[in-house]
This record gives C-alpha cells, structure tokens and sequence, in this order.
C-alpha cells in the first residue's frame, strides 16, 4: 500500500518549504549572534533564501513571511513586563509580528510569475510596517561578499530571474551578472584623532527604573567618567539613559558634570522634561559648559504609538502607562569633541536615514537594550548599524547597556 503523505498531510510541503526559506533568510543574524564569521556561507545563504522566495507556492510564501516575522522579531514584547504588562502577552506580540509580515511577504504571493515576485519583493525594500524599518531585505548581504545597495539588491533580483527564463546551455548565463554586485573591500572612512571611551554598562531593567537604585547608578556613572580621565581619553561615552532621570531636574549633578568636562568631554543619555513633555535625549558636556540634542525618531510602540489619534491614547494609556507618550526634535542635533563634529544618534536613530541628513562624518549612538535581552535584538541593530555606517560612508561610535559597544563602519 502506497501512503501519499501529501494528500494526508497538504501543508506539510509547504510547512518544510517555508522554514527552510526563513531559516536561509535568518542565517545571517544567528551566524552574526553565535560570531561565526563565513562571507561564503552568508553569500550562498542569502541567494538560496532570495531564491526560494521567489519560486516556493503561495501558501508556502505566506508560511514563511510569518517564520521570518518569528525569527526577527519574537524579542519584541519582552520590553512589555517592564510596562507592567503580564509577560503572558509576549508570545502574542511574536504572534502578531508573524502576522505583519505574513502581509509583507505575502505581497509576493499575489503571482506565480516569478518576475513579479521579484518586482515586488525588491519594492518591499522601500517599505517599513508601521514605520518601523528593521526588516531590510538587502540587509541579508550585509556580512557576504555582496553589497547591500539598493542597486546591487536589483543586480541580484535580476541575476536570478533571468535563470528561471533562460533555457538549456544558456540557463545559468545570467548568474554571472552577480560580479558585478560583489565587493570585496569596503572603504573604511578615516577615523579621527581622539581618544574615545565607549562605556557598556550592564544594568538590568527593573534595577535600572527602580528609584531606589537612582544614586548607586550616578556613582557608578561618575566612577566611569573619573577612570576615563584617569586613563587620559579625550571623551567618554555612556549609554542611552545612563542617568535615568529628568537630569535637568537636577542642578547639582548638572554642575558636577559640568565641572569635570574641564578635564574630559562628557556624552550621556538622559531624559528631560519641560511644559509636560518627555523627551529622550543626550547630554554634551565640554569645557564646563552642556548642551541637550533631543531625540529625532523615536521608537514606534516604544516611545510613540503609530496608531491614530482616538486609539493611541488609549494604547498608550492601558498598556504603557503612558511611557510611551515622548516627543521628538525636528532636526538632529550635532555637536563637537575637540574641534571634530559629531550627529547624534540615540538607539532606534542611527538605524534610520534621518539621521545621516547632510552627510556627517561621524555618529556618537548610545542605546539600551536592556529592554529585550536575552535575545537577538543587539545583533540585529549591529548588523543594521553597520548597514547605514556603508551607506552613508561614516563611522559609528556606539555605547550601549549592557550588550551592542563598539566602532561600527
């Protein structure tokens, strides 16, 4: 008796198909995650992945949009238990991601054609679901020998659809127009003359909020600064929110800080607040005198709520305790350190284009990932980093609690 396990059991070819697409499609993070470095594996990785995508079936695509949503973002609602949310609910916001972008994908899957599919799946790298842009399609080459421009992306697309129209000897022809998107060297802009101290902190959340742990982490702050000057860097560095209160609430500390930038440039995270609003913001302390650069982009469903007027009070209200209600700048903000420029950028920021407005040469990023550890999140906002540190042509220092420090190009 022969048993047809396709009749029997009909999704299982798709299931197979589309795990296998999202695992191809999520290498790339998880080989970066475990520091497995292998731009051969993650070139072949990323043309399988791109490959499957545009030849698997249609329910197999749906499948694998909402596998990919899991792989990238099942960290997401870990932040929610700090909002005082029951962690009941974090499996259904990796839930409801699966969902998103079982949308985004299964645009693809409104045709067979394969050269539709690539039409628009190249047209998906201009997309960002409700603002929020860390799916990057082309960020699959980002540790492959191919580049991650939007040209090379299309010069990849085409390579690959030209082999599904193609026939006989001449089939596989159009695969060496992948050349022409390989790039062995990247240019690595010149790295200024200072001497940089990039803090990473290890804090908990809860420890981190808690007001009662308020002046430990000031003095730990101040020891950071203090063996930064004993060790002569030119400028120290410390994560978003290191102080985690309205600093401008507090003139002492303020002129505290401001007495040491005498010896050191000081850069810190903080908040603010003024006529009732919130804002997420760095401190520059230089030569006794501070200056505050305001968040531009904030975090959708972190620090705003992307929804509209009537249910994101509502939203903000029930969920995040209005911890979620900030307010952002209008432009980004730049300041020195010994006469060389520097954008600003906190967290979420210098994963976008806003902040590489007027092209600077260099980016000071402080973050707190904190919020969703232990998870992949710092890899992938490293990986996203490194993406607009090529893009842009500029070198990111990044200082970051407790996971994701370093100089990023």
């Amino acid at each position: 008796m022969k048993i047809d396990l396709q009749k029997m059991f009909p999704l299982a070819k798709d299931f197979f198909y589309a795990l296998i697409t999202a695992t191809f499609f999520s290498a790339f993070i998880y080989m970066a995650y475990f520091n497995v470095i292998c731009k051969v594996c993650d070139s072949l990785f990323g043309i399988i992945a791109i490959v499957l995508l545009l030849h698997i079936t249609k329910r197999a695509l749906l499948l694998s949009g909402f596998f990919i949503g899991l792989l990238w973002f099942y960290w997401i609602g870990y932040s929610f238990k700090y909002y005082g949310v029951n962690p009941i609910v974090e499996p259904f916001v990796a839930f409801g991601f699966g969902i998103v972008y079982t949308l985004f994908f299964g645009s693809m899957a409104l045709t067979n054609k394969i050269y539709i599919r690539a039409l628009i799946f190249f047209g998906l790298t201009f997309i960002s679901p409700y603002g929020f842009n860390w799916l990057k399609p082309e960020l699959l080459f980002i540790n492959s020998y191919f580049g991650t421009s939007k040209l090379d992306f299309a010069i990849v697309l085409t390579a690959l659809v030209l082999t599904s129209i193609f026939t006989g000897k001449l089939k596989y022809i159009p695969l060496l127009l992948l050349f022409s998107a390989l790039h062995f060297n990247n240019p690595i802009p010149t790295i200024p003359s200072l001497k940089i101290d990039l803090v990473a902190t290890n804090l908990n959340q809860f420890e981190k909020w808690n007001p009662d742990n308020l002046e430990n982490i000031i003095n730990m702050n101040l020891t950071y600064i203090d063996d930064a000057i004993n060790k002569k860097y030119d400028a120290v560095v410390l994560p978003e929110s290191a102080f985690p209160m309205n600093l401008n609430e507090a003139p002492i500390l303020l002129e505290y800080l401001s007495e040491k930038s005498k010896w050191i440039t000081i850069i810190t995270g903080a908040l603010v607040e003024e006529n009732g609003k919130h804002y997420n913001v760095t401190y520059h302390f230089e030569d006794g005198n501070y200056t505050v650069a305001k968040k531009v982009v904030l975090v959708p469903f972190g620090e705003y709520i992307p929804l509209p007027s009537f249910f994101e009070k509502w939203v903000s209200e029930t969920i995040f305790h209005g911890a979620s209600d900030f307010t952002s700048a209008s432009v980004p903000s730049d300041y020195t350190i010994k006469g060389v420029k520097f954008r600003n950028a906190i967290c979420y920021e210098a994963s976008t284009d806003k902040i590489y407005e007027n092209t600077p040469s260099y980016i000071i990023a402080t973050s707190n990932n904190g919020w969703f550890l232990p998870s992949i999140e710092p890899t992938l906002q490293n990986l996203l980093f490194k993406y607009y540190a090529r893009k842009y042509n500029v070198i990111i220092f990044h200082s970051a609690n407790p996971a994701g420090t370093g100089i990023i190009y």
